[in-house]
């Protein structure tokens, strides 16, 4: 047992990304149930709509979980944590936006507090403001990325040679071999997004669901460069319709703000309409190829990890 599922009193090293829109209830349960931690992604909710899923999730399950809440993507963040801390919410995730100021308050209230960072400073700078665990997030994810593009296979070593707190890797990661690598590399945990999109338990759409397991691997494209807001999309009909406007200079960076809002990622991942909305991906779709269970996806990858790790150990 590591400092990661000590701190989060967890019995599984994965944790789920805090994916807006898309980290319903019975997502973050499951997550939970089966030893990992879920998470309910805030988004743009409302704050009626997160303390009525906050309630929902405590009914749901008696283990540890958490919220993640981007900080400058919401609009009323700091409305949202407070109800965080009303709850007693077990742990919240930081996301899109300095960190520093919000911690102190939130371990306060015996809230523990990830921090996802994108690079070195960053992870100095969430640990010097008491941050308890680093989620250091590759571009290999899906949505949002940092501007830096470093890769998890990078990046990890980066910030474990620099931070006294746990890490977990975040991006590119799906099955016990990724698991194993991201631990030899500094982490002590991982976390999922694109993973447990392809589960039973995720509340998307069937359409999003299979085009992640027909998935190869040119199947996802980066969109948003000119306007310095990178985000990794599933190549659907709806993603190369964006890249065709961008490329053609026909948006401004309000435009392009508006086309991929929260409504037309609703209108991709849950009515499943990909010539209209976008959904997103990361490059671990080509690894992908069924749906699983999230308690059977997790059984495998921690069998898979300790089968691998058997296999190496002859090579060294």
């Amino acid at each position: 047992m590591n400092d990661l599922v000590k701190k989060l009193k967890i019995t599984c090293p994965i944790i789920q990304g805090g994916m807006g829109n898309v980290s319903h209830v019975p997502l973050a349960a499951a997550v939970s149930d089966a030893g990992g931690l879920g998470t309910i992604g805030a988004g743009t909710l409302s704050q009626e709509k997160i303390k009525e899923m906050i309630q929902s999730l405590q009914s749901e399950t008696s283990h540890p979980f958490a919220v993640n809440i981007p900080l400058t993507v919401h609009p009323e963040s700091e409305q949202v944590l407070e109800i965080v801390k009303a709850a007693k919410v077990p742990a919240v995730t930081l996301s899109a936006g300095n960190p520093v100021e919000y911690i102190p308050d939130l371990k306060n209230n015996g809230i523990k507090v990830l921090c996802v960072v994108s690079n070195k400073r960053q992870a100095e700078k969430a640990e010097q403001g008491g941050a308890d665990i680093l989620v250091a997030e590759g571009y290999e994810a899906a949505g949002i990325n940092a501007e830096e593009e470093q890769t998890t296979f990078t990046l990890i070593p980066q910030i474990a040679a620099a931070a006294n707190i746990p890490i977990v890797a975040a991006g590119g990661v799906g099955n016990g071999s990724g698991l194993l690598a991201a631990l030899s590399l500094g982490a002590q945990g991982v976390q999922l997004g694109t993973r447990l999109i392809a589960t039973k338990e995720a509340q998307v759409h069937s359409s999003y669901k299979q085009a992640i397991c027909e998935a190869d691997s040119n199947a996802t494209t980066i969109v948003g460069r000119p306007f310095q807001q990178i985000r990794r999309l599933l190549r659907t009909p709806y993603a190369a319709y964006l890249l065709e406007q961008q490329e053609s200079n026909n948006w401004s960076k309000e435009e392009f703000l508006n086309k991929t809002d929260e409504d037309h990622h609703l209108i991709g991942a849950i009515e499943g309409k990909l010539t209209e909305g976008h959904v997103n991906a990361g490059q671990v779709s080509a690894l992908i190829d069924d749906i699983p269970a999230v308690s059977d996806l997790f059984n495998r990858m921690m069998e898979e990890a300790k089968t691998r790790h058997h296999f190496l150990s002859s090579y060294l």
